[in-house]
This record gives C-alpha cells, structure tokens and sequence, in this order.
C-alpha cells in the first residue's frame, strides 16, 4: 500500500499537472468507486476548476471551485496519470476526468480497492470519520516530543503496531515503520510505554528525517507505485532493512532477520535492535 511519501509524490505531481485545469465531464466505469451515486458525482464535477490538491495523511483532498472537496484514497495499487484526449483506456482504468485543455485525468486500479467520495468543503473530518481521527503529521511543528511522551506513555501495546496506528501519527506504513525502528536501534516488539526519552527523541527525529527524505526521493516502489509522472520510485535503494531479511546489517553485519508482528512482515537486526529484558518478561508472562 502506497504511504505517506507515495501519497505525497503523487500530490506534488498532480499539482504540477492539474492545478488549474477545469473539468468538462467525468466517466466513471467502475461504480462502486465513487460516492455519491455515479450520475450525482459526474454531474457535480462538471465545470468545476481544481484550485488545488492537499494531503492528509494517505487520503488526497482535490479542493473545486465552488467549496468541493473530493477525498481520494488510493489503497492498495491506485494511481493517477494525464493523457492526451482520446487515447486508449487501458483495462484497469475506471474514472476519467476529461478537462476543457483536451487531457485526460485518470485512474487506474488494478485492485479497484480505490475509492473517491465529494464532500463540501470543510466537512471533510465530519463526513469521513476516519480523517478526523488522524494523528498528527509526522513533522517538526506537528509530531512533537511531548504528544510522543504522552501518547506512547499511554499503552503497553508493542511498539511496530502502535506506529502502524493511523490515529497515532498519521502516514507511517509497514515499510516506514521498520526502517525507522531500526535506525532509532528500537526493537519492533518492545511494549511503547517502555520506552524512554531519550529512545522517543531519537525515533521522533528518525520519523521526521527518514519520510522527509523518502518524500525527497519519490517514494519507494513496492509491487506497481508509480508517481503522477508514471515514474517509479527511488526511495528503495536507500531502504536499509526492509525487505533485506538475509542480509548482512549496514551497521554490525549481523543477518537481518524478518518475524510477523500483528500479521505484518516484520524487519530487523538482531544485534542493534534487542529486546529489554523487561519486554521479554512481558512477552513470557503472556
């Protein structure tokens, strides 16, 4: 699934290509994608000018004239191109925007898992729930080492699924949140409230540092993410455990291993990353 830095590049691109473009029509082949009612969405489209598009966490906010918000979550495989007007569909496409400059916005999802839904302006958080439970952005000014202090102090819940928790700090994925923990030297099964201080300050930092870059790199590609552009990622060659289980560690050289932690893979070195002793305890008592 496409996370934060992903949803970001896409955003950026999408920028760059459609701000400021007006739509003449809409065709949506895939119905159960759109919300309202696909002869409602279509109809409310018409006309209307994309003023701008914003991010919330993995959900994009296609802000129209006329105080419409459309909310685009991409899931698992969705992604967005501009064509040329008139050329072919290819078989996983299932809403295209058509705008008055003769392009065509598209999308493309070979899961159909995406979904779309319009919303006035400003009701986003009430309609979706979902968005308003979002935590905070994972950036200097938002994810503060206080909030951290509090939240993490708060729950015994091991550390890899509480970062997974969208209502925690919003954007962190599987991949992101392995790489993190490995760099903040933090074991992916370590209970949050345990962690110290000084073990937040460093992972706050490591969070902060790590989706900034890969925000700079375009993303990491995984199965078939692409930006706006239909460019693949380059995030994944600076990946330093993830997907690398076998592999000698950057740091100690000793073999990354891969567990599953709350069903999701999980990566991590033995050797820099090991478990407290009191987590240990934990995990026995259970």
């Amino acid at each position: 699934m496409p996370e934060l830095p992903e949803v970001e590049t896409v955003r950026r691109g999408l920028t760059r290509l459609v701000e400021g473009a007006t739509v003449d029509h809409v065709e949506v082949f895939y119905r159960k994608m759109v919300t309202p009612e696909a002869e409602v969405f279509t109809a409310e489209l018409i006309g209307r000018k994309i003023e701008r598009i914003d991010r919330r966490g993995k959900y994009l906010l296609f802000r129209f004239s006329g105080d419409l918000t459309m909310v685009s979550h991409l899931r698992m495989e969705g992604k967005y191109d501009v064509q040329p007007e008139g050329s072919p569909v290819l078989k996983h496409t299932h809403v295209v925007f058509h705008l008055t400059d003769n392009r065509e916005l598209r999308y493309t999802d070979t899961r159909k898992f995406g979904r779309m839904r319009l919303v006035p302006t400003g009701t986003e958080e009430t309609v979706l729930p979902s968005l308003g439970k979002l935590g905070p952005e994972p950036t200097e000014d938002s994810l503060t080492l206080a909030y951290m202090q509090t939240i993490f102090g708060k729950s015994h819940k091991i550390v890899k699924p509480f970062l997974l928790d969208q209502t925690k700090i919003a954007g962190l994925g599987n991949i992101y949140a392995d790489e993190v923990l490995w760099l903040s030297k933090i074991n992916p099964l370590t209970p949050a409230d345990e962690l110290t201080k000084a073990q937040l300050e460093t992972l706050r930092e490591n969070i902060i540092q790590e989706l900034a870059m890969a925000i700079q790199g375009h993303g990491t590609t995984v199965h078939s993410f692409s930006t706006a552009f239909g460019e693949a990622g380059q995030f994944q060659n600076q990946l330093h455990v993830y997907g690398r289980e076998g592999e000698a560690c950057e740091r100690c050289g000793t073999e990354l291993v891969k567990i599953k932690v709350a069903q999701r893979g999980t990566h991590y070195c033995p050797h820099c990353q090991p478990l407290p002793p009191d987590a240990l305890e934990d995990l026995t008592d259970e």
